[in-house]
């Protein structure tokens, strides 16, 4: 099936995917009946028949830098380019609801600056804003899925950043046209289980369209990790994506997309694949552990939490099948945009610093608190925390921490973040209860975490579990010294603060408790009271220390070719 291309009738083009008059998918309704809306609904946008516009090379890009294409920084041999598909729920700039969105742009780039020819498929949600995304339309197709369900789905093309790394953007409306990309304040979307199938489903469609056939599926956490099924399961897929492999990231193993047993039909899967050993999970569809089954190879994000995710605990019930294929299991370390996280010459700063020349960070603290309405008291140590407002983060551990070091020691602490209600109106009640000492911001704003990371002296980060975490990296390009606690990526990122040779980049803590983090606050406090010249020097190590994309880049350049090496074939996989 090729795209099609849509006859326009004014210069102003209409998004696929819903007439004005048809109503939207309704999480609440049954899924059968929805399903049957929605079929008719896509029917109606059928488009005009006829060939794809084959996607053409652009000069600007709204979604990044416009200029001409940069020479490739380290291009591998021509045997070993790879054209690389990224599926995924996420990518920034254009929509991002975590880290997701920054490791799928940061990684896709590097790529791209390696000689790869990398695209990106992702839903074009409500969220997107259109015009800076400068998105055009390539043409429409319909997406056969496993129940009869067929979509009409109009395809849209941008491109991202300086690299002009082509981006595929879904439109169809009665699953994408909504505020949230998987929820809302009410809740998840109930129907997310048919809206990422639907997802995995196009992006194959699209690929076989354009007759752009990919070395590499690059799949991202739940939402992408039926790409590896369908490939498998599909024999119809086999001779397009033959030699093909498909490659799971998992961002977070504790997202793992379970839902109800219907939606086995319109995944395209026989009843007797309904099986724990492979997408069954306590009744429900398991959509990550399917792909977990399924993919030629798996990764996470940093080599800590590869380990963490085999044992019972930081697995979340997924440990022994991960176990399983542990041999095609490799954790990568996220990277660091260099560019836009640079102090010396961050825009969104008040003032530029370095390591050489620290005098613009005291005028960063100096704004930062004013902008807080804190007392402005550069002799007072400032503490900082930017993060979702969830369990996850250990924000339960500062409810315990904080209120009584705030009473017995001198010091300021800003946070920026949103998320659980009850943590939310802990941070107010704590800005109310020490006035002159707490402020915090609730929501997000990307300027204000840069003018966070650059004011602050130490930077909170009790996870509970962390992948990678990107914060700390950030934290300490910026100078901002983690305290930090000690698990999965931050035990590859943070050295510990050692007390003979007073080298390191952070304060860790290991018990996840109030106390521990009690403890590593005053670590800190006695630092900056006592050890100035210890503290200058942890600063200095933390901002010298590097996170390159290109290193994360390489390293996933080798886990193509073992893939690519060990390809596993349906019959493999299939049991």
């Amino acid at each position: 099936m090729a795209l099609q291309p849509s006859e326009r009738s004014s210069k102003k083009e209409r998004r696929p995917g819903r007439k004005r008059s048809e109503p939207t998918v309704s999480p609440g309704k049954d899924q059968k009946a929805q399903h049957a809306e929605v079929g008719l609904h896509a029917k109606a946008v059928e488009a005009v028949p006829g060939q794809i516009e084959k996607p053409r090379r652009r000069r600007k890009s709204s979604a990044g830098a416009a200029g001409p294409r940069r020479r490739p920084e380290s291009a591998s041999a021509a045997e070993n380019r790879r054209k690389i598909l990224f599926v995924a729920a996420e990518c920034a700039p254009l929509v991002k609801v975590g880290g997701v969105g920054d490791a799928v742009e940061g990684l896709a780039s590097a790529l791209a600056r390696r000689g790869h020819e990398v695209r990106i498929v992702l839903p074009f949600y409500a969220a997107i804003d259109r015009e800076k995304a400068s998105a055009r339309l390539l043409g429409s197709c319909c997406v056969h899925m496993g129940d009869g369900q067929e979509h009409w789905i109009a395809v849209w093309e941008t491109v991202l950043g300086a690299e002009r790394v082509p981006v595929w953007l879904i439109d169809y409306q009665n699953y994408f046209g909504r505020p949230g990309v998987y929820d809302e304040p009410s809740g998840e979307y109930a129907d997310n289980a048919f809206r990422f199938a639907l997802l995995a489903k196009a992006a194959l469609e699209i690929c076989k369209s354009l007759a752009w056939i990919p070395d590499v599926f690059h799949v991202h956490d739940w939402p992408g990790a039926l790409v590896p099924v369908f490939l498998k399961a599909w024999p119809h897929l086999l001779s397009p994506f033959g030699a093909s492999i498909s490659v799971l990231t998992i961002h977070n193993v504790g997202h793992q997309g379970k839902y109800g047993s219907a939606v086995l039909p319109y995944l395209g899967l026989e009843w007797d694949r309904f099986r724990p050993d492979f997408i069954e999970d306590y009744g429900q569809v398991n959509l990550l552990k399917a792909g977990i089954h399924d993919a030629d190879f798996l990764t996470t994000v940093s080599p800590a939490y590869a380990e963490e995710i085999l044992e019972p605990v930081g697995g979340c019930g997924l440990a022994p099948f991960l176990s399983e294929r542990r041999s095609r299991l490799r954790g990568i370390l996220n990277g660091v945009d260099q560019t836009r996280w640079d102090p010396s010459t961050d825009p969104l700063l008040p003032a530029n610093f370095s390591v050489e020349d620290l005098s613009g960070k005291a005028r960063c603290k100096e704004t930062l608190q004013r902008h807080f309405g804190l007392p402005v008291r550069p002799d007072l140590p400032l503490f900082a925390m930017v993060s979702r407002l969830h369990l996850q983060k250990g924000i339960h551990l500062v409810r315990e921490a904080l209120p009584s070091l705030l009473r017995e020691e001198s010091f300021q602490c800003v946070s920026l973040g949103s998320g659980e209600r009850e943590f939310e109106e802990f941070l107010r009640w704590l800005a109310r209860e020490f006035p002159d000492k707490v402020a915090a911001s609730i929501g997000f704003s990307e300027e204000l975490s840069h003018r966070i990371f650059a004011g602050s002296d130490f930077f909170l980060m009790p996870s509970l579990y962390e992948p990678c975490g990107l914060s700390q990296l950030y934290a300490m390009r910026y100078g901002s010294i983690p305290v930090a606690r000690a698990t999965g990526g931050i035990k590859n990122t943070v050295i510990d603060l050692e007390d003979k040779t007073r080298r390191g980049t952070g304060l860790l803590f290991f018990d996840p408790t109030g106390p521990g983090l009690a403890a590593a606050c005053r670590r800190a406090l006695r630092l900056w009271k006592s050890s100035p010249s210890t503290l200058a020097a942890l600063r200095a190590e933390a901002m010298k220390v590097l996170f390159p994309w290109s290193e994360a880049a390489r390293q996933y350049e080798e886990v193509y070719t073992e893939a690519l090496r060990h390809r596993r074939y349906p019959a493999e996989v299939a049991g």
